[in-house]
């Protein structure tokens, strides 16, 4: 692992144990391309080198040993009728990756225009910023719990663009990202033994105690005095009592409303309850928090970016753990809206305690509401685990979260929030139930949290059951967890 610092620069100064990476284009022009390539920067290519890059290889790394920099690696961007914006991110995650056990000190990169390639960024700047979260992608490691650990060493990134500026500006934006998103994901590869509601709440209010953020932890005397009984009755079973976790962004102090709430499903480790699930794989659960990580970690981005806006996050903290305390299915909870909820399986648990964070954030009144969850396995049948599920109503919202979506490539898709599923959630004796059957299961939960949601107030779902886990969407997604969102 690295200790990253980041330089944009006019001119490239080749040092001892540097390496020179370059891109190429795949087309009829490429031969044209590596001879000016060779005449800039005074590099000689073989015959074979040239053959090589020319051929199915993406990539040619050549070693100097009488000059520098040492090392020359040139990548070839295939044609595609549309270029991924993740492209360059993700090949960078893996050029660093492949960097980790050399003695390399020193990296320049000549960052190509964004008018070369067909795709759907139109963002220069944010092209840039690409290019610098890939390194944090691929530099990425947890290793907190190894009894070895390697010294991280030190490599220097300098950048060139044909708009240092908003280059400049990209390194500082990915930097407060990144920072943020290791935040989360560290919490979120953390095991059960560890983090548990009370240490959830304890590190997110040490991490968050920065300028303008006021972070309140409910603990369960005052979870009940709230009457919060969908939090209460998931957490019963575990000997970790539950915490209500809130946290308060005031960017715009002159402005008394709420700009945005986000909510996050902190179910620290999920056995499923009586209703208990499976042996296998069951380790991932760990990851059940995974809403509750982003939404700590999108709001420490957010005022370390210094936004002048005012962002609400809410994050209901429980264990869902099987014992003789536990609800039992079959129970009816009474939730602090007052509805009650017929608990038809205890697995179903994410949404019943985010039914009182819903309530508790409805009664704020925001100017919108986004929550996310690792809520349903329904949603990576329907999408796999290449894009969270999009729910809601509001035309505006699902646009503008759909087009950002793209854009960062944690991508969204949006399944449909009918009435016609309330049938499927309906209870004899109870307001409502918190399981809808076989079919539907990602969009009947996402009518479920509908049922808390203040009606007046543009509401999103993101069920991010795939994307948060390790999967093999990404190079930098394969073994950890990801911090998508």
């Amino acid at each position: 692992m690295f200790n990253l610092k980041f330089f944009a620069v006019d001119n490239f100064k080749f040092q001892p144990l540097s390496a020179l990476l370059l891109f190429v284009n795949d087309d009829k022009e490429i031969e044209k391309s590596l001879t000016e390539l060779q005449k800039k920067y005074k590099i000689k290519l073989s015959e074979l080198d040239k053959k090589n890059i020319q051929s199915d290889h993406s990539e040619i790394r050549i070693s100097q040993s009488d000059f520098y920099p040492s090392q020359i690696i040139i990548n070839k961007v295939k044609n595609q009728t549309q270029l991924s914006p993740d492209y360059f991110r993700n090949y960078l995650s893996t050029v660093i990756n492949s960097l980790k056990k050399s003695e390399l000190k020193n990296i320049c990169i000549e960052i190509p225009e964004l008018k070369n390639f067909q795709t759907t960024l139109d963002d220069e700047a944010y092209f840039y910023q690409t290019f610098v979260e890939g390194f944090f992608y691929g530099n990425y490691e947890f290793t907190q719990y190894k009894k070895e650990k390697k010294k991280n060493s030190d490599l220097n990134i300098y950048l060139k663009s044909n708009d240092k500026k908003k280059l400049v500006a990209a390194i500082k934006s990915a930097e407060i990202i990144m920072t943020a998103v290791k935040f989360t994901r560290d919490l979120q590869n953390e095991p059960g033994n560890v983090v548990n509601p009370i240490e959830l709440a304890a590190r997110v209010k040490k991490t968050l105690a920065i300028n303008k953020i006021k972070v309140k932890v409910f603990d369960e005397k005052e979870i009940r005095k709230r009457k919060m009984g969908g939090v209460l009755s998931i957490a019963s079973g575990s000997k970790n009592p539950p915490r209500f976790i809130v946290i308060e962004y005031k960017g715009n102090p002159n402005n008394k409303t709420w700009d945005a709430a986000y909510i996050g499903k902190g179910v620290t480790f999920d056995t499923g309850g009586i209703s208990i699930k499976s042996a296998e794989n069951m380790g991932m659960m760990k990851g059940d928090m995974s809403g509750a990580a982003v939404t700590a970690g999108a709001l420490f981005a957010i005022a370390s970016a210094k936004l002048p806006m005012n962002i609400l996050g809410v994050i209901p903290a429980v264990e869902n753990m099987p014992s003789g305390s536990a609800v039992r299915p079959g129970d009816i909870v009474k939730t602090s809206s007052g509805l009650t909820i017929e608990v038809d399986n205890t697995d179903a648990e994410g949404r019943v305690i985010l039914s009182d964070a819903l309530h508790y954030v409805s009664q704020q009144k925001p100017k919108l509401i986004i929550d996310l969850a690792t809520l349903t396995g329904a949603c990576m049948v329907a999408l796999a685990d290449f894009a969270a599920g999009l729910f809601t109503k509001n035309e505006k919202l699902a646009d503008d979260l759909y087009k950002v979506g793209l854009k960062t490539h944690d991508r969204l898709w949006r399944l449909p929030l009918w009435d016609d599923y309330n049938s499927l959630i309906k209870s004899e004796v109870a307001d409502v139930k918190n399981l809808g059957g076989k079919y539907g299961g990602a969009i009947t939960a996402a009518k479920f949290l509908e049922y808390f949601v203040d009606k007046d107030i543009p509401w999103a779902h993101l069920d991010i059951a795939g994307p948060a886990m390790p999967n093999r969407s990404s190079s930098y997604t394969e073994k950890l967890m990801t911090g998508f969102g």
